[in-house]
């Protein structure tokens, strides 16, 4: 009795948080809330953990994040939740792709940045993501391996972004593996100005011109 009880509380405790707190979350990460701000948010009281793991689950799922590399093609998934009852009137939320997105094999045209400030490479995301489009322009990320293989560095790292800056990218669950961010204008924002500071290295990824740029240190 005692497993069945602990079964149903969890059950119930899943139920209640996805129909009180998931949509909620998944449209305040929608409207670029970061994870600690959306868990000061909510109405229904919501562990941190627990607001991590809808945002990041949301974030792949619309695209934004990418765990393998971005190719020519791959456009946004479409979709919606709607909402079910069971027999005894319960409401739960089911989402429903409306369109996959699509992947294809792509040639790259290979280059390297070689600008010299913060200015330079903010100019350069900028026109780029300008010419793509923000849903088709990526950059690599190494959050998640940086802040295991050197949790100091990583600290250094993050003390040189801005406050909201850095709860965005610190409040996330990194993977302890590469990742690719969308460029959208919070992310060019993280990329230029950890990238002038002479510690951001990785690749760009733009998908309508099939470009892929290498970016180093700032000169």
């Amino acid at each position: 009795m005692g497993r069945e009880q602990e079964y149903f509380k969890r059950a119930l405790s899943d139920f209640t948080f996805e129909a009180a707190s998931n949509g909620a979350i998944r449209h305040l990460t929608d409207r670029g809330y970061t994870v600690g701000r959306i868990t000061k948010m909510l109405d229904f009281p919501t562990p941190f953990e627990r607001v991590q793991q809808v945002v990041w689950k949301h974030l792949l799922d619309t695209g934004a994040i990418t765990l393998g590399e971005p190719s020519e093609g791959m456009g946004r998934e479409e979709y919606t939740y709607v909402t079910d009852y069971d027999e005894y009137g319960r409401k739960s939320f089911r989402k429903v792709i409306l369109k996959e997105g699509e992947r294809r094999a792509v040639c790259w045209r290979e280059s390297r940045f070689l600008g010299k400030g913060y200015g330079d490479f903010a100019d350069f995301l900028a026109r780029k993501c300008g010419e793509n489009g923000e849903e088709f322009s990526y950059v690599s990320c190494d959050f998640g391996l940086h802040s295991q293989r050197d949790p100091e560095g990583f600290e250094r790292q993050m003390e040189l972004l801005e406050p909201q800056q850095r709860e965005y990218i610190t409040g996330l669950p990194w993977e302890r593996r590469m990742a690719y961010h969308r460029l959208d204008e919070r992310m060019r924002g993280i990329a230029a100005r950890l990238w002038g500071a002479g510690c951001f290295w990785g690749t760009c990824y733009f998908l309508k011109t099939c470009e892929k740029i290498g970016i180093g240190q700032a000169r």
